[in-house]
């Protein structure tokens, strides 16, 4: 369903001029002083209309819906072409789009996603119409969020709800731990985080994130600490206080967090389906039908089958003689086939009940050699990631010391009561734009 506003805009400027004369000429009075005047109703310029996409709508539908021509449409969809896939529209994604009582275009834009929209208005000199691609105005804010998991706050995602912060901060933050924590099943009450990040703010619209710049999570008696860093012709990254990579060979786990193991490593197990006593060579997450499972490591499939026992399952090759195995699923993730190549951390398939299984779940299995070991302990075994690089430390210990520092101050919330779970600073950047200005057509 749309939601609409539709709004007049501007005037014709000679009739109402023509009209105030003729008035003034006849009567010798103003138009308010003239007796029994009414209101003169003149049609607006141009008509804008805000609102959300809506399902399964495109581009053309849109434009036409909305009281622009067939030929203007088409002209506009061109036009668009040119900078963004009009294929690529989504549903929900806010739009404003102002034309004429005619059917021409004055503007339309569209908001991609939290950093980008799209904005197409006629180029005055060519009678064209002109799409662009621009930023939309942001205030960055360095922050800063502290919380414990105990008593109401069980799981890191309401933890970091109670912090004040949304779900997409917790993935983050999962995220550059995923080497070191199985959050599914290692979180234990009385567990703590802090972490210190970029967070961008915008009219009328929820925050948005940018990157973690240094994190502390104290798990089961262990701290562990994490600073972003960018090596000289490298890539972001995170890592210890000693400049130790925290991206690990494996992840700790194939689901990001909040399902439970039901079902451990067994060289005889008794299987709930077939009442008979078997080896179970990997480990049971539990978890709702949907949930992405995620490659361990970078590989290549090696297979996307589907059968009776293991139903639909994805079996991966990795270096060092390794593969991994994730059975059961409902769906193959999107351009999940034998030979293609995919990267640490991309969605592979969704957790379901398929071939021989009693509930959701996901067998997860690794094979080291040709023989099946225990994911859990095999994670243990692996060594840390890369170091930074030894032309990289002097820049990297400057990094580290702003980083800790920034993180230490935001730690200190914990030991305060008084003191709010989040905190923010606005950047004090001056040409940092604050507002967003919906008649220069941006969103």
């Amino acid at each position: 369903m749309w939601t609409q506003t539709v709004e007049p805009k501007g005037f014709r400027a000679a009739a109402l001029l023509l009209a105030t004369a003729l008035v003034t000429g006849c009567t010798g009075q103003t138009v308010s002083e003239a007796p029994g005047a009414t209101d003169i109703q003149l049609a607006p310029e141009t008509e804008l209309i805000a609102g959300a996409i809506p399902l399964n709508t495109t581009l053309e539908m849109l434009f036409t819906a909305h009281g622009l021509t067939t030929e203007v449409a088409r002209k506009a969809i061109a036009a668009v072409r040119g900078v963004f896939d009009p294929r690529r529209l989504r549903a929900s994604q806010p739009f404003e789009l102002e034309r004429t009582p005619e059917g021409e275009l004055d503007r339309f834009s569209y908001e991609i996603d939290a950093d980008t929209y799209l904005h197409v208005t006629p180029e005055p000199s060519t009678g064209t119409l002109d799409a662009t691609l621009r930023p939309i105005p942001k205030t960055r804010e360095a922050a800063s969020a502290v919380g414990r998991i105990g008593g109401a706050t069980p799981s890191l995602y309401q933890a970091m709800e109670a912090a004040g912060e949304r779900p997409e901060l917790t993935i983050a933050m999962a995220e550059v731990f995923a080497g070191e924590v199985d959050f599914n099943t290692e979180l234990q009450p009385g567990d703590s985080f802090g972490l210190v990040f970029e967070k961008f703010t915008r009219e009328n619209r929820p925050a948005s994130y940018g990157a973690i710049e240094a994190a502390e999570l104290r798990n089961d008696g262990r701290v562990l600490r994490a600073i972003r860093f960018t090596p000289p012709g490298g890539k972001p990254g995170y890592y210890d206080e000693e400049g130790r990579s925290l991206r690990r060979f494996f992840l700790r786990s194939p689901l990001k967090f909040e399902p439970r193991i039901t079902s451990g490593f067994s060289r005889n197990r008794f299987h709930p389906v077939l009442k008979t006593r078997r080896p179970h060579l990997g480990v049971d997450y539990g978890a709702p039908v949907g949930t992405p499972v995620i490659a361990v490591a970078s590989g290549r499939v090696v297979s996307a089958t589907s059968d009776n026992t293991n139903g639909r399952m994805v079996r991966l090759r990795h270096s060092g003689g390794y593969e991994t195995y994730y059975l059961h699923l409902s769906r193959f993730g999107a351009g999940i086939r034998p030979g293609v190549a995919v990267t640490q951390g991309q969605v592979i398939g969704h957790v379901g009940a398929t071939g021989l299984a009693t509930g959701p779940h996901l067998d997860y299995r690794v094979r080291r050699s040709g023989t099946f070991v225990d994911p859990v302990r095999e994670h243990r075994r692996m060594p840390p990631g890369e170091p930074v690089p030894a032309e990289a430390r002097e820049a990297f210990e400057a990094v580290r010391a702003r980083a800790i520092a920034a993180l230490e101050e935001a730690l200190q919330q914990q030991v305060s009561p008084a003191a709010p779970a989040t905190a923010a600073r606005a950047d004090t950047d001056p040409d940092a734009p604050s507002r967003t200005d919906t008649r220069s057509g941006q969103l």
